[in-house]
């Protein structure tokens, strides 16, 4: 058998029929790999392909039998929300997510509700002994009759089971990555076969009616490994983020063919497994003291879900010759343009500090609407004076300092009223006039502080010097006063 040599893009799957450095389709560096394959011949068809019989003659598309395709539960009601309306038959959902992040532990828990319901559920581990399973699937209170597992490397072990109508409602693969197939070259976790693997599996599942979902590994920048094509053959992308030193999980759905997407949910994890937090708003604030100064609260959305965090800042002179700016769960670029904004707008210098930004809770945000909640932190820090106890921000801010709406306004401005939180700062409205710009904020929140003199040689320190109320809305020494020049009520 003649063999062809061929480079494969670990990105994006292109072949090429030599090396390069760049891979001429998704452009990435050092990613084209040797791969040794057969040619292609009069070899038949792979094992479990579709002939041209019923299942590929065309026909009218209002005479398709959909009885069966219902929707059935995954056990949690709000991973069934997040998702559309639950597990559908047939339906391919591919969950990411970091090594040790929860991904094994919480499709463990779907498995075992499923299987309480009555229906099949067969369970392929690739990374875990069958004892193993046992052991966590006991931990976890699981263990049922109708929970099915084996533990495999091979893809031709598992495809029997997806046939006849004995064919489980539910295949979970733990992990894609791990399963080889004899029709692909290469170890098992490279593109040929990821790719290979994923369309028999998806395949086998959609002629059964088998819901699968496969675990896919991550990337260091936390991409999901192995060729686009994976994420395009699916219907729902699901991803597990946050930080393994911490309790608290989110899954995000990237991707969703049968509802909503950019969905977010919030998990605890507990010894029993992940455990839902129904109403995570003020889930991430923790112990909070509003008494100090650089921490503002921000009403954030992620997704359709509006959460409030805190933001906090920390302004302290420098003893280095390029003073320091760190920021941590967002972006540090957004927080050097808005550092920069304050200094043209507001005449600050901030040549001789460092300026230190992160958001509690250990989350990550991308959420424009963080800018007025992160200015007003690096202010609050910068003059020593805390912020209103209630106080919550959005909004975006530009280059000239003006303050932009931002997405889902209507969502935070009812949420931050459910709970409580006076005054409320964010752009304007037809409700409300609004903060229109970093100055007016400035204005409002520290009208008598004056600007501290890091440069002092007498090292007076950064608090603001003046006497009075350092504050429109009242200041340390009167918060409960929520007055305001901007709106005239608690909604500025």
């Amino acid at each position: 058998m003649k063999l062809r040599e061929t480079y494969v893009c670990t990105a994006c799957g292109a072949r090429a029929p030599q090396w390069r450095g760049q891979c001429p389709a998704c452009k990435e560096w050092n990613t084209l790999e040797l791969t040794v394959a057969p040619r292609a011949g009069k070899a038949g068809a792979r094992p479990g392909a579709s002939s041209v019989g019923a299942q590929g003659r065309a026909q009218p598309l209002k005479d398709v039998v959909d009885h069966g395709a219902e929707p059935f539960g995954s056990g949690l009601d709000a991973l069934d929300r997040v998702l559309g309306k639950g597990l559908v038959p047939g339906a391919a959902i591919l969950v990411g997510g970091e090594p040790g992040i929860g991904k094994s532990t919480l499709l463990l828990q779907v498995a075992g509700a499923v299987a309480a319901a009555g229906r099949g559920v067969l369970y392929l581990s690739g990374e875990e002994s069958l004892p193993q399973l046992k052991a966590r699937a006991a931990r976890l209170g699981v263990l049922h009759d109708e929970l099915m597992a084996v533990a495999t490397t091979r893809l031709d072990d598992v495809l029997p089971h997806l046939e006849g109508p004995e064919a489980p409602a539910l295949l979970i693969v733990d992990s894609v990555q791990t399963v080889s197939s004899d029709r692909a070259e290469g170890l098992p976790g490279n593109v040929s076969q990821v790719r290979a693997v994923s369309t028999e599996i998806v395949e086998a599942c959609k002629r059964s009616g088998t819901t699968v979902l496969l675990v896919g590994h991550v990337t260091k920048d936390g991409a999901l490994a192995g060729p686009r094509l994976l994420e395009h053959l699916v219907d729902t992308v699901i991803s597990i983020e946050g930080d393994r030193r911490q309790m608290f999980r989110l899954l995000r759905v990237l991707k969703n063919r049968f509802g909503p997407n950019q969905e977010l949910l919030v998990f605890r994890m507990v010894e029993q497994g992940m455990e839902v937090v129904e109403d995570p708003s003020t889930f991430f604030l923790g112990a909070r003291d509003p008494a100090l100064s650089g921490t503002a609260l921000v009403m954030a959305v992620d997704g359709q879900r509006p959460l409030a965090v805190e933001v906090q800042a920390l302004v302290t002179r420098s003893y280095l010759a390029i003073p320091r700016r760190t920021g941590l769960g967002f972006d540090v670029n957004r927080l050097h343009l808005l550092l920069a904004v304050l200094e043209k707008r507001l005449r600050l210098n901030f040549g001789q500090v460092d300026i230190y930004a992160k958001i509690g809770g250990g989350m990550k945000l991308q959420d424009p609407g963080m800018d007025l909640g992160l200015v007003a932190a690096v202010l609050s820090s910068f003059y020593d004076l805390p912020l209103p106890e209630r106080a919550v921000f959005w909004g975006e801010v530009d280059l000239n300092g003006q303050v932009r709406p931002v997405a889902a306004h209507t969502i935070r401005r009812d949420q931050a009223r459910r709970l409580g939180y006076t005054p409320i700062l964010h752009p304007a409205d037809d409700a409300a006039r609004g903060v229109p710009t970093v100055a007016a904020l400035q204005d409002a929140l520290f009208r008598r502080a004056r600007r501290p003199s890091y440069a002092d040689p007498a090292g007076n320190g950064p608090r603001a010097q003046g006497g009075g109320t350092p504050s429109a809305f009242g200041g340390p020494a009167d918060t409960a006063d929520s007055g305001s020049d901007y709106g005239g009520d608690d909604d500025v």
